[in-house]
């Protein structure tokens, strides 16, 4: 098997956890799978956000073709980088176990995101996290903030700003969850659709790769995405539009959580939804037509 992988630390991270589950769970020695590392176009744009460039895709788009074209068996992704709508003859074939969802507040200025002050400069890539911060600090001056992981961290040090937010999943996974100052409720900033969830895709018809994924994978989570991806997708949500939505799975219920937002923060619209596990998808999707319906129409034409 061949797995394809972005090239940065963390996707690598992520692509080398799905391995070792992998061989672990075959009998095989971890060298026995293969990793191609392909760079993307969303890891070659840093001067400038996703949404002006071209959308979620840009982090998927050439790994997608690579899988269609039969160089790899499958591709490790952060389940939030996905577009709603994958390429015809794609599909996922699962999720791994999902870390934290929550974001985490790292700053050299302020114990708490509360406490940052006034005119206080946060960077950010995520239109969501400006949005969620603008809402509750309006006094923040936000600005965009591209590159991975290591490249925001060092700005916050360096005091080019003053404060970013970041998921803690990846900040975990890179073993540098120490650099947290603090971590954010989901009642304040709820997450994006899939954050902390690493989604393996597969061609529709590989059944071979998809029964040989079947045991590394994490079926309440996949339960809780496909709720919460349907919302997105209902939504026809972009990067551009601010969205989050986070679902939760106790026994044999799903309980989700949406929201969408203008990118000032200036206004919010919430919805939450519930019912069995079997139902997920259609719950996420029954409260993504709900909130839609009650959206301004200019909303997502801006």
């Amino acid at each position: 098997m061949k797995i394809g992988s972005r090239g940065s630390p963390l996707a690598l991270a992520q692509t080398h956890a799905v391995r070792r589950a992998l061989a672990l769970a075959h009998g095989l020695r971890e060298d026995a799978i293969a990793i191609e590392t392909i760079r993307t176009t969303g890891d070659r744009i840093v001067d400038r956000s996703l949404a002006d460039a071209g959308g979620k895709g840009l982090f998927t788009k050439e790994l997608d073709a690579a899988l269609l074209a039969g160089q790899i068996d499958c591709a490790v992704h952060s389940a939030k980088d996905l577009p709603s709508v994958l390429p015809e003859g794609l599909k996922i074939a699962g999720y791994q176990s999902r870390e934290d969802a929550r974001d985490a507040f790292i700053s050299a200025k302020a114990k708490r995101f509360a406490d940052l002050p006034s005119g206080a400069t946060l960077g950010s890539a995520s239109p969501r996290r400006q949005a969620m911060a603008l809402r509750l600090r309006p006094d923040l001056n936000v600005v965009l903030l591209r590159g991975n992981v290591e490249t925001r961290l060092r700005k916050v040090e360096s005091g080019e700003i003053d404060a970013t937010l970041l998921a803690i999943a990846g900040l975990k996974r890179l073993g540098m969850q120490d650099r947290t100052t603090e971590l954010l409720s989901v009642d304040a900033f709820l997450p994006a659709v899939g954050q902390g969830a690493v989604a393996i895709t597969v061609r529709a018809e590989d059944h071979a790769t998809r029964v040989a994924l079947g045991s590394i994978l994490h079926a309440a989570t996949g339960y809780a995405v496909s709720a919460e991806r349907a919302f997105l997708a209902a939504l026809d949500g972009s990067c551009r539009t601010p969205i989050a939505g986070l679902a939760s799975v106790d026994d044999e219920r799903v309980d989700f959580r949406g929201i969408v937002l203008r990118m000032d923060g200036s206004q919010h619209w919430e919805i939450a939804d519930s019912g069995s596990l079997d139902d997920a998808e259609r719950i996420g999707d029954r409260a993504g037509r709900a909130l839609l319906a009650r959206l301004p129409s200019e909303l997502f034409s801006a």
